[in-house]
């Protein structure tokens, strides 16, 4: 019997319809994957653009707003303190002369004037620092401290009134209260404002240095994510192209390009910000900081020369503290005051070679009219040097003392006060690349707050339409 092959039976009706609905169901699946890992990503763009476009907020706030400005209120402090001690020594030196220099109703005027500045400065920091218990505690010591120097002052100057002298030393009485008030002055009430300015500089530092270094690493964490976000939709753009064949998804393009210009956006951004928190530290607080401290120490190794003509007994002492401060501000390698002054005719000449305050600020020059400032400043001073040298060889001849006090209260006085000026040209140079910086930063910042979600959204929003079409096909 002749036997015939069964032709091959064909899978069943039922699990030919269950593997159809299985790729069916795959197809919407993969693209609503693609479509969830492209929101993903637009969610952790925004986050991690969000975290650092809050990091240069913080940076511009605490630089700019809070322990910055705090610093400079310090920094005025400790000049206005140091010209009150300044003005006082004036005083006494003049005795019944009251005519030499400004004269001495010019010198009360400014004391009082310094006194003024003092406790607005401090009122100023108090303020700033309302939520720093520490802060306001050191303030209240400064107040306490700077009421039991102006008690001495006072009756310093009423002794002396009671006591008139001749232009030099007043008596042994108002000596002992004056020394009583310039130690306290000195070991007092000068270290703690200097301390407000330490621990507000330290806080802006170590803001910048966290907050400078935040923003860097935004930029890297936007520039990756966004990189994955925009690989993810091209790669959908691509998958829909080739499974459906259509041209390309005007919508998902759309998404894609609105990304590419949010990266570039937030990148440029934040590039920007970093550069102004670093122009506003390096470019204007360090060296606002840094002049300021030299204004303040400059005018009181200028006293430093009245003290040495009024105290007599202490010469020697105030001409080695005049030499040591002189060293902060210019340093050189000199082991006495006449060799000091040589040192500063060569260096000021050849601009190399000496280092302390003026010393960074001549190695630092980035701004425009800096150099011709740092010149004049250097010129200034060392016309200060000079008339020093000048003031000491005439207290040390006989006969020469009543010249170095008419030398140090006119022509020494007047050179010093050009000096001073070209300081506070030059730090004001600083503080405009400050205010301008911080200024910018703010400026750069408004709007991101709306902005960068609203952009977020958007792109979420245009992922999700462009890919319903597709999976409408599917219902």
């Amino acid at each position: 019997m002749t036997m015939t092959e069964a032709p091959p039976s064909r899978p069943p009706a039922r699990l030919a319809g269950v593997a159809r609905v299985v790729r069916i169901r795959t197809l919407p699946g993969r693209i609503r994957g693609f479509a969830l890992l492209a929101v993903l990503a637009v969610a952790a763009v925004f986050t991690v653009a969000a975290f650092a476009v809050q990091d240069a907020r913080d940076g511009l706030k605490v630089i700019g707003h809070d322990a910055g400005p705090q610093v400079v209120a310090t920094g005025d402090l400790y000049y206005a303190l140091s010209d009150m001690d300044a003005q006082l020594a004036a005083v006494l030196l003049m005795g019944r002369e009251q005519n030499l220099g400004a004269g001495r109703a010019k010198a009360l005027q400014v004391y009082d004037q310094r006194r003024s500045e003092a406790h607005r400065a401090l009122l100023q920091g108090s303020n700033l620092a309302s939520d720093d218990p520490a802060e306001q505690q050191t303030a209240r010591s400064i107040l306490d401290a700077l009421g039991r120097y102006e008690q001495l002052a006072g009756q310093a100057l009423q002794l002396d009134q009671q006591q008139p002298h001749a232009a030099g030393p007043p008596s042994d009485q108002v000596r002992a209260l004056y020394r009583q008030a310039t130690d306290l002055m000195k070991l007092d009430v000068l270290p703690k404002a200097y301390n407000l300015t330490l621990d507000n500089g330290t806080t802006v530092r170590r803001t910048y240095e966290s907050k400078h270094a935040a923003v860097l690493d935004g930029i890297a964490w936007v520039v990756i994510t966004g990189l994955v976000l925009i690989a993810i939709l091209v790669g959908l753009q691509v998958y829909l192209t080739r499974r459906f064949r259509r041209l390309v998804n005007p919508v998902l393009a759309l998404a894609t390009l609105a990304s590419l210009v949010l990266v570039v956006a937030t990148v440029g951004l934040l590039t920007s910000e970093a550069s102004h928190l670093s122009k506003a530290k390096n470019d204007g607080f360090d060296s606002v900081l840094s002049l300021s401290r030299a204004r303040a120490i400059s005018n009181n190794a200028d006293a430093d020369e009245t003290r040495y003509l009024l105290d007599p007994e202490q010469a020697d002492t105030y001409e080695q503290v005049y030499l040591d401060k002189s060293q902060e501000i210019f340093s050189v390698t000199a082991g006495n005051l006449h060799q000091y002054y040589q040192q500063v005719d060569q260096r000021v000449a050849a601009h190399s070679g000496f280092t302390g305050f003026l010393g960074l600020e001549s190695q630092h020059v980035t701004l425009a009219g800096q150099r011709a400032a740092v010149d004049r400043t250097l010129q200034g001073y060392q016309t200060v040097q000079h008339d020093d040298a000048r003031l000491r060889t005439l207290a040390t001849t006989a006969g020469g003392r009543h010249d170095a006090i008419v030398l140090r209260m006119g022509t020494a006085s007047r050179d010093f006060a050009t000096y001073d000026q070209s300081l506070v040209s030059l730090t004001a140079i600083h503080q405009k690349a400050f205010a301008s910086a911080i200024r910018d930063g703010d400026d750069g910042l408004s709007g991101w707050s709306v902005g960068l979600p609203v952009a977020a959204v958007v792109i979420a929003i245009l992922v999700l339409v462009g890919v319903r079409p597709r999976l409408s096909e599917f219902r």
